[in-house]
């Protein structure tokens, strides 16, 4: 005999109802962060740079400096690095553009060497013609310099990064006190941002440390390969290395274009394979593993994210990839107890079962246990 069913029992289509209201409600959230990508953008990255910087306020705080003081060091350590980055795409892609034109016979003998492979296979002088004259040393440089570009343009609202980074550090003076008040009637809330932070500042020490490794190992590479300003190019691997999975290859177009036309396709070749591999292995062996062991995202759902921000927030989405999956699983994961269950779906491990509490012993008298 089937079951009564409570008269309070909600209706079998209202999980349907509820899953669909929140599909909407997402895509109303995604359009609108779309939309303002050029205010939230900013914003995300200047508190990214003040949760990098929080554990040195820390530091001069046990020091007795005032308040204003460690404010002020704080604000000057984010200002050098934006600045730093800043100077330091601008200056390569400047050094880029003005390599380029060095080259035009060795260009101008590669297309011809191509236009001569092409001729050789059966292609008609026509359409040779076309493909010799759609490729121009000028238009190569137009597509690399807005590739180099487009990655500079993530600090391109600079006065308000700057702006809002002095007022963020201004009110990290009394944050952790807020925070604790909050705790007290909104516990789990500001525990996931607690996790959030700590999680933030672990992915940019992993992504710090191992960029430096790559970096290093680049630049020698290239070095020995006799690439025009190695130094250069180490750097920007060093800044690509933030992007996750498919930075290192924004990293390696000024590298291996320079190598085609200083030594043909053979040192093409041999820059592209020396670098595919070191950063291959590095950026998408080793590192994503660091990465989701000290953030607790899987390796795909890091692709994902890389791919999904950089549809909603362009160039600084996929900058921010990892610090905007951690905000988002702290609101709608980390918040919610009965959310819990995903967080091994999202790490891609099993959480450890907790321990279970001795039993009480009933020969030892109340209040003793084994």
């Amino acid at each position: 005999m089937a079951q009564p069913v409570p008269l309070d029992a909600p209706p079998r289509w209202a999980a349907g109802l509820t899953v669909m209201v929140g599909l909407a409600a997402a895509v109303i959230v995604v359009a609108g962060l779309r939309s303002a990508s050029g205010i939230v953008g900013p914003a995300m990255l200047a508190l990214v740079l003040t949760i990098a910087v929080h554990p040195l306020r820390h530091r001069l705080a046990r020091l007795k400096l005032p308040g204003w003081a460690v404010s002020l060091v704080c604000v000057v350590v984010v200002y050098l690095i934006l600045i730093g980055l800043s100077i330091a795409l601008v200056i390569a892609t400047a050094r880029f553009a003005t390599l380029l034109p060095t080259y035009k016979p060795e260009f101008n003998a590669l297309v011809h060497d191509a236009a001569s492979w092409l001729s050789n296979v059966g292609v008609g002088d026509e359409q040779i013609a076309k493909i010799s004259g759609s490729i121009t040393l000028e238009r190569l440089a137009l597509v690399l310099g807005e590739l180099l570009g487009a990655l500079a343009s993530v600090l391109s609202n600079l006065v308000f990064i700057l702006s809002l980074v002095l007022f963020l550090a201004m009110d990290a003076t009394g944050f952790p006190s807020q925070l604790a008040t909050m705790a007290e009637a909104r516990a789990p809330l500001a525990a996931a941002l607690i996790g959030f932070a700590i999680g933030t500042r672990r992915y940019l020490l992993v992504s710090t440390v191992f960029g430096l490794i790559v970096a290093c190992i680049d630049t020698v590479a290239l070095a020995l390969f006799a690439i025009p300003v190695p130094l250069l190019w180490g750097l920007l691997a060093f800044i690509t290395n933030y992007i996750p999975n498919i930075g290192f290859i924004i990293g390696l177009v000024p590298p291996a274009v320079l190598a085609l036309l200083e030594g043909g396709f053979g040192l093409f070749i041999a820059v592209t394979l020396v670098y595919s591999v070191i950063n291959v292995v590095i950026q998408s062996v080793i590192q994503p593993k660091f990465v989701g062991d000290a953030v607790g995202l899987s390796t795909s759902l890091t692709f994902m994210s890389l791919v999904f921000w950089a549809w909603v927030l362009g160039a600084l989405g996929a900058l921010l990839a990892i610090p905007l999956s951690l905000l988002a699983k702290a609101i709608l994961v980390d918040v919610e107890p009965r959310s819990r269950w995903l967080t091994p779906l999202l790490s891609n491990r099993t959480e450890p079962e907790p321990e279970p509490e001795p039993e009480p012993d009933p020969a030892a008298g109340p209040g003793r246990q084994r």
